[in-house]
């Protein structure tokens, strides 16, 4: 069993880039990469494009998750 449990705190269905992404992260830390530049070094290496297209950064990848939990918290 994974880590990932999609519905913990959402108000809204992930997109298919969410999904991607979080499988991705899951398959990073699965593989002992467990520090920021690991992670991102991952995601890249794995072809999960930032947000914009481009390649992830530490400072790229925690302003995303930080729009993506503020976004999560907004209720329609």
């Amino acid at each position: 069993m994974g880590y990932l449990q999609p519905v913990q705190a959402a108000v809204a269905e992930a997109t298919p880039w969410e999904t991607k992404l979080a499988g991705a992260i899951e398959e990073v830390f699965g593989g002992g990469r467990h520090d920021l530049p690991g992670l991102v070094e991952g995601l890249n290496e794995l072809g999960i494009p930032a947000p914009g297209g481009g390649l992830w950064t530490p400072e790229g990848f925690t302003t995303a998750i930080a729009e993506l939990a503020a976004a999560g918290k907004q209720e329609d």
